[in-house]
Formats: structure tokens, C-alpha cells, sequence
């Protein structure tokens, strides 16, 4: 589908909706797809693959067929609107960069308590007994990551697929935030959901690093292209090094999800990030995802 110029006002004006506003404080449209799935799960759940595949299929098949119903009854100006409404809901960039800032203050305060409390709005990172450095460096990569997720991917989405896309996507990032793990329950009944998002997330990845590298510098570019295929993730990586690049200092290393320790490959020259680096991630993460609506405009 190619993108046509409604779609692409739509987008731009939804993210100034969500530079301004943020998420909605309440009846969140994700939250309640969240719920929805969370009660589906419950009568779909088998120890297989194949029903993950059913669950996940069925829950985005669905949010997709929501998209076509609403944009066949939305025509003209309400098509702008629409548009619009939808990616306010489904992006989260300046949600991710609230997060960001507010675990740099409680880490400038010494709360170290505090910061590991707030760890898991941004990642499912072991927190505990994470120090200052360790709660910095997994901060910073949360923002580098979830620029893409936040941000990136759902208006690639949005200008590929206007809004089906954009609930698509938003779907596929939720089920995977949901149930795909590598843990006994999830491991198989999580798999359909984790590959999708992989595969929904590539372009987006790619997207994302090469967006760093136009607003950042050559460094960025240099890292990316290093570095960027060194992470265990598919699409992780790439934002993360371009992000290492971009701030002039070195991430990845050993991590803790759920018990099991994972030792990452280092990506980056710089030195370990510090807390300072945590608001120059937030600032970079919003010049990308205005770089990218500037995009989207141009291809308007």
C-alpha cells in the first residue's frame, strides 16, 4: 500500500499528539488489548506451539480486521483524524523517555533502591543488586531498544499499512511483551508471538540505526555497522550500537533475566555509560523519532 497523504498527516499529528500528551492517563486502548489477551490466553493456553500460533494469529488477525473496519468508515478529514488518534495510542516514545529521566533523577539522588524499583518499566532486567553503573548502562539500553519499538516501528507500520498497520504492530509488540519467553510455560506457547515480533521489528530495527546515524554522526554509523549484528536479538543490536556510537561509549555485557545470567558481546568504543548518559539517550531517542515523522512527511 503506498502511503498516501492523509496517512501521512495522520502520523506526523500523532506524534505531536504524543510529544505533548504522552500516553492516555486512562482507559488506554493497549491496556485493554492487554486485558483481552490476557483472557484469551486463559482459554487458549496449550504446552505447543501450535496453540501460540491460534492465540497469537487470532489476536492479530483481529486487531488487523479492527483496522479495516475503522479506515473503511473514516473518509476524508475523519481519515486524518483516525490516523492520528491511533498513533497517539500506540506510539510510547515519550512515555519511554519520561521513564528515562526519571530513573536519572533517583540515580543522582543515590536512591538505589529506588532506581532498582524502577528498573522493570523499562526492561525485564534483573534488578537486584544492580549498582549505579549497572542500572545506568541497563537504562541506556532500554531507550536505545525501545526507540524502535516505541516509536520507529509503529510509523513504519503506520506509512506501509496505515491503520491496520499501525494496530497490527502494536498487537504483535504487546503479545511478545506478553508471553514470548524462554521460560517452561511460554517457551513453546510464546514462540509464534516472539517470531513475529522479530520479523515485524527488522525493517524497523534497521530503520531506527541508520535514523541514529543521520542525527548523530559518523561514529554511530561506524558502530552500527560493526557492531550492530553482534547481539543475540535479531533487531536489539542494531539500535543499541548505533546508540553506543552515537553517545561515545560501550554497552552490552552480562545481564540477568529471570535467574539465568546471559554475557553479551560489547558493543561501542567509549567508556562504561554513567548516569549522564541517561538524559543524552532520552534526548537522542526524541530526535529520532522526529527525524523519522520528518520522514514520513516527505514521502507524503
Amino acid at each position: 500500500m503506498s502511503l498516501m497523504r492523509g496517512s501521512a498527516e495522520g502520523l506526523v499529528l500523532g506524534v505531536a499528539l504524543d510529544a505533548l500528551l504522552g500516553d492516555p492517563r486512562r482507559g488506554h486502548p493497549v491496556a485493554g488489548f492487554g486485558r483481552l489477551a490476557s483472557g484469551f490466553e486463559r482459554l487458549a493456553y496449550r504446552d505447543s506451539r501450535a496453540a501460540g500460533v491460534v492465540y497469537a494469529g487470532v489476536l492479530v488477525g483481529g486487531a488487523v480486521v479492527s483496522g479495516v473496519l475503522l479506515e473503511r468508515v473514516a473518509r476524508g478529514p475523519s481519515r486524518v483524524v483516525l490516523t492520528a488518534a491511533v498513533t497517539w495510542a500506540v506510539l510510547g516514545g515519550t512515555s519511554l523517555g519520561r521513564e528515562g529521566l526519571a530513573m536519572e533523577r533517583v540515580l543522582e539522588e543515590g536512591d538505589l533502591e529506588a532506581a532498582r524499583e524502577r528498573l522493570p518499566h523499562l526492561c525485564a532486567r534483573d534488578p537486584k543488586g544492580l549498582d549505579e553503573a549497572a542500572l545506568a548502562r541497563a537504562t541506556v539500553e532500554s531507550v536505545a531498544e525501545n526507540t524502535s519499538d516505541a516509536a520507529i516501528a509503529p510509523l513504519v507500520w503506520g506509512a506501509v499499512g496505515g491503520v491496520p498497520g499501525l494496530l497490527a504492530y502494536r498487537a504483535v509488540n504487546t503479545l511478545d511483551a506478553m508471553v514470548g519467553y524462554r521460560n517452561p510455560r511460554y517457551e513453546r506457547f510464546g514462540w509464534a508471538a516472539a517470531r513475529l515480533d522479530d520479523a515485524a521489528n527488522w525493517v524497523p530495527a534497521r530503520v531506527t540505526g541508520m535514523l541514529v546515524a543521520l542525527c548523530s554522526g559518523r561514529d554511530a554509523w561506524r558502530v552500527l555497522r560493526r557492531d550492530g549484528g553482534n547481539h543475540p536479538s535479531p533487531n536489539a543490536g542494531r539500535c543499541e550500537a548505533a546508540f553506543a556510537g552515537a553517545l561515545g561509549v560501550r554497552l552490552g555485557g552480562t545481564n540477568s533475566y529471570g535467574g539465568a545470567v546471559e554475557r553479551r558481546p560489547e558493543m561501542g568504543d567509549g567508556r562504561a555509560p554513567e548516569v549522564r548518559d541517561i538524559g543524552r539517550a532520552v534526548r537522542l531517542s526524541a530526535a529520532v523519532t522526529f527525524a523519522a515523522a520528518a520522514l514520513v512527511w516527505g514521502l507524503r
